[in-house]
């Protein structure tokens, strides 16, 4: 792969766990959002993902993150209009994801990831990310990838540990490559809202952007609660 702007890409980020993206964003009045986003799995892990398939039995010569087996999944989830995006090479993908409402992203009976507030006078989106809602955000997107996002999540394995204990836990099963791969990996964004952000919970802010540099680590290991705020 928690792709994914991370005010807006956290339901999509287990598309792109495993891996660093970029992605940039716009937030319209009422709800509805564009995100371009561009990803790529790092080679150690295109080699954890092609053993798993092959474990798993999967002979299907499919590029290693599918965009259009991607696009299928997130196109008929909650909150999305549409997803089309489309694979640069086996291991990476670019493309374009419409929403419909942010606030209804991912929505279910008892979960929500995204809260999402809108008014004349002042405007938010708050994300929260942890050990309880990770693995069933991961449940909710794309099945193409839950098999190695699972095998990477410490969360998914009820696994409670800091940022060094969980690379020294990958280093060991899967090897110090793909443990220095994970540290190295982060995910980019840029969101532009409709009027000057206020302020930002997580990141920066430049007029009527919000900026975010995340770690991967962090997501995969969630020693923490993730929470990120933007109001304009």
């Amino acid at each position: 792969m928690k792709s994914l702007l991370f005010l807006l890409f956290l339901p999509f980020l287990a598309v792109f766990l495993s891996c660093s993206a970029r992605i940039d964003g716009v937030v319209m009045a009422g709800g509805a959002a564009e995100i371009n986003v561009s990803a790529s799995l790092g080679s150690r892990t295109v080699s954890l993902v092609q053993s798993i398939r092959s474990f798993m039995g999967d002979t299907r010569n499919t590029p290693t993150l599918d965009a259009g087996a991607i696009s299928r999944s997130l196109s008929v989830a909650s909150g999305i209009k549409s997803a089309s995006l489309k694979n640069t090479s086996p291991e990476a993908l670019e493309g374009t994801i419409v929403v419909s409402n942010v606030g209804d992203l991912l929505l279910s009976e008892k979960d929500m990831f995204i809260t999402y507030s809108e008014s004349t006078a002042s405007s938010s989106i708050t994300v929260v990310l942890d050990r309880n809602s990770a693995p069933l955000l991961i449940s909710r997107v794309s099945p193409e990838v839950e098999e190695y996002l699972s095998a990477l999540m410490a969360p998914v394995l009820g696994e409670y540990m800091s940022s060094g204990e969980y690379l020294s836990l990958i280093s060991m099963v899967y090897g110090r490559p793909l443990a220095d791969e994970i540290a190295a990996a982060r995910i980019k964004a840029s969101i532009e809202f409709p009027r000057q952000v206020t302020s930002v919970s997580g990141g920066s802010s430049n007029g009527r952007r919000a900026e975010f540099d995340i770690p991967l680590l962090d997501i995969l290991v969630l020693e923490k609660p993730l929470r990120y705020e933007v109001k304009w």
